[in-house]
């Protein structure tokens, strides 16, 4: 997810969250359509405003015409139904899965027209070195969204800590852990709260997004998936919009400039300390997976 998703949860205190919505009505200069790409505001939601490729992101935007507005949630809850009430513009945030559960949950159809980068996701603790040296009956935490959760599942099992039935797939849930053949339990947290949860619990799935906001380094991970492995295109995070909007000018202009602009590309390799693998997959295929995965949730649901 991306990442700040994409992409996770103490005992489990509560964080605020803290959600700029105020004066969030969609700028008309920016509306649907095939408009060109020059003195438009967009409102972009995101989360995790602060992260390196943002600031450049807006300068390089303001360089083609075009003025950004970033609106940044707490929550991954948040941007996919303020983005289908015209909250705003845009969201950067979600990858392929998280958007194709949140269509099918909801009835909605918002639409992916952007690649940005897979990012690994990471098990990390204060606790212990080694994923070995979790003892056995510990406690890891991962995150409650249905994508994360089922990819944090599979993670654990790639490192060992617990085995899911039938192998496990990418809509796992904690039904499908195998507890007589686990060495650790699992609990489910709010993604934006696994990292406080590590003072409780052996080791916790950490989404992208929350890692160096909660003062770990990306090379304090005991275990990640592989974001460059063929099964893990369905994990890049994407720019959404809504379906009316997919062939709107001065977005796809703003999803090139985040591609293509080399300030925004070392932001956005300091924001995930080198880890991300960046895309930049066509909009139709994007299109094409989203279907098909969001055709594998409706099968699964």
């Amino acid at each position: 997810m991306s990442r700040r998703t994409t992409s996770a949860l103490a005992a489990l205190a509560v964080v605020p969250l803290f959600v700029a919505l105020a004066g969030c009505a969609t700028s008309s200069d920016a509306g649907s359509g095939d408009g060109g790409s020059e003195d438009k505001t967009v409102k972009i939601g995101v989360v995790g405003e602060s992260d390196p490729q943002w600031p450049a992101f807006v300068d390089a935007a303001a360089d083609a015409g075009i003025t950004v507005e970033l609106v940044d949630f707490g929550s991954y809850e948040l941007p996919n139904p303020a983005l289908s009430e015209g909250e705003i513009d845009l969201n950067q945030f979600q990858h392929i899965v998280y958007l194709a559960q949140y269509n099918e949950a909801s009835g909605d159809d918002l639409a992916a027209i952007g690649s940005t980068q897979i990012y690994p996701l990471g098990l990390y603790s204060t606790k212990y070195d080694s994923v070995e040296d979790i003892p056995e009956g510990e406690t890891v935490a991962v995150p409650d969204d249905a994508s994360n959760q089922a990819r944090a599942l599979l993670v654990l099992q790639a490192a060992g800590l617990v085995e899911l039935k039938d192998g496990g797939t990418a809509f796992s849930d904690l039904a499908d852990v195998d507890e007589s053949k686990s060495t650790v339990k699992v609990t489910a947290l709010e993604a934006a709260l696994t990292p406080e949860a590590l003072p409780d619990v052996a080791a916790a799935i950490i989404n992208n997004d929350f890692v160096e906001d909660a003062g770990l380094s990306f090379d304090d991970a005991l275990f990640t998936d592989d974001p460059e492995d063929p099964s893990a295109l369905q994990y890049v995070n994407i720019f959404a919009s809504r379906a009316e909007d997919v062939d709107n000018e001065t977005y796809l202009k703003l999803v090139e400039i985040f591609q293509t602009d080399e300030a925004v590309q070392e932001g956005l390799a300091k924001s995930s300390g080198g880890t991300g693998v960046t895309l930049q997959t066509p909009a139709d295929e994007l299109a094409s997976l989203l279907k098909d995965v969001q055709k594998d949730v409706a099968a699964n649901g």
